[in-house]
């Protein structure tokens, strides 16, 4: 796989004039930026399949992708720069970009342990709390020795899973395993992965990022399993359709990316929305098409749905939409209708589910639940007490085997709408994309 990756890089270079910057990147021969004129005028988008230069985890369990002088935190959203969260970066190195990052999460590490640090060139930057410690920058050679400049990318690796606390860092096609404790360096050979430009570990995986593709590697052999590489906007961004050899079922079952609603029918299906595409579980067997396709008067994004007697009611701003379930879904005449009219509620909100074989569906709205009597003429909500034992909420749904609270990546089981609505504390959390969908990672 190696010798592929360089050989396809190789073909590419034929076409463009390279020279060595921070570890290796390629530069076109178009002439070098003046950071001082353009720092704060660039666009960037990452759906355009840009590679990016470091990823790391914040101690909130935010990802970071940076790119240049700015940085992209989470799956979604647009470049902010760089130096807005981390302005010593571009103060003491007038910053071009990262060479890698990583988050220190060791807790028998004291002096290091949530501690973010950035590579820059010859340079190591540690921050806690977005504040940088007294004496950084330092030579990285000071804080890891042995370690070489210049990195690619940098990626920490748990007991758990390395046998003892290991940083693992990237340098062309030189790869080592540095033990924390111990600082001792030993040199890797990682022969079916490519060179890494970036990467991280998510949900217990490790992810190696080359271009715009990642691939899944163990982090103590470098075996990579499975079908890779794969299309880092598949699962690491919320970006829509590119390309025609997209697989939306795995796409769909295996992002990383939070869903945008959820729903559960009577006969148990389940469909998942993210973005312009949705998932649709009937058993084991997955179907995916894009939001337009299917309801097409919704195009993309919906804020809740729920299904009640045979119809998909599906929340977008402050308008309902209305389906009845079926291949093709109907779209039902004089709909949408205002979420105010329709439900008592202005929107947006959250999410919203109801129980098979009832007629009141729950609304969380912020961190209040509300009920509402599909049955009533008018539909009024009536309060259901506040719903703090979640932050925020992507989503909800309500099966055959009770309730599901999704936040971001992971959700979290209720075995009944009761049990929720007396639950003191949050349930064990459980992955979307391995424990709803049983995907892979």
């Amino acid at each position: 796989m190696k010798l592929l990756f360089l050989t396809v890089c190789l073909c590419l270079a034929l076409g463009l004039s390279t020279s060595h910057h921070g570890g290796g990147h390629l530069q076109t021969d178009e002439p070098a930026q003046d950071h001082s004129k353009h720092h704060h005028g660039a666009v960037l988008d990452r759906c355009d399949g840009m590679e990016m230069d470091a990823v790391a985890v914040t101690e909130t369990g935010t990802p970071y992708f940076f790119k240049g002088d700015h940085v992209f935190k989470g799956f979604h959203g647009k470049a902010e720069l760089s130096n807005g969260s981390f302005s010593e970066l571009d103060d003491h190195h007038h910053l071009g970009h990262v060479d890698a990052a990583f988050r220190m999460h060791f807790p028998d590490s004291a002096e290091h342990h949530d501690h973010m640090f950035f590579f820059l060139d010859t340079k190591v930057f540690s921050y806690y709390n977005h504040t940088l410690e007294p004496g950084y920058p330092k030579d990285i050679k000071d804080v890891f020795p042995g370690v070489p400049d210049h990195l690619d990318a940098a990626v920490v690796c748990p007991e758990e899973d390395c046998k003892s606390n290991m940083v693992i860092f990237f340098k062309g096609d030189d790869i080592w395993h540095y033990d924390v404790k111990t600082q001792k360096l030993d040199e890797k050979e990682f022969t079916s992965m490519p060179n890494c430009t970036s990467a991280f570990r998510w949900l217990g995986h490790y992810y190696c990022f080359h271009g715009h593709q990642f691939s899944k590697f163990d982090p103590m052999t470098g075996e990579v399993h499975g079908r890779y590489p794969k299309d880092a906007r598949d699962y690491f961004m919320r970006c829509s359709k590119f390309g025609d050899s997209t697989n939306h079922i795995e796409r769909e079952q295996c992002s990383h990316v939070h869903l945008d609603a959820a729903a559960s029918d009577n006969d148990g299906n389940v469909y998942a929305f993210r973005s312009h595409h949705f998932l649709r579980m009937e058993g084991e067997k997955m179907h995916s098409d894009t939001v337009e396709s299917a309801f097409k008067e919704l195009h993309s994004e919906v804020d809740a749905v729920f299904a009640y007697e045979g119809h998909m009611h599906m929340i977008k701003d402050n308008e309902v939409f209305v389906y009845k379930i079926g291949e093709p879904h109907t779209h039902l005449e004089g709909y949408p209708k205002s979420l105010k009219d329709e439900l008592g509620l202005d929107g947006p909100v959250d999410a919203a589910f109801i129980c098979k074989d009832n007629h009141i569906v729950h609304v969380i709205k912020g961190q209040t639940l509300y009920e509402v009597d599909m049955k009533a003429t008018p539909r009024v909500p009536i309060k259901d007490g506040p719903f703090t034992l979640f932050k925020y909420v992507d989503a909800a749904m309500c099966g055959l085997d009770g309730v599901k609270i999704i936040v971001g990546n992971h959700f979290y089981h209720f075995e009944s709408l009761m049990v929720m609505q007396a639950a003191k504390a949050v349930p064990e959390a459980k992955r979307v994309s391995t424990d709803l969908f049983g995907c892979d990672h």
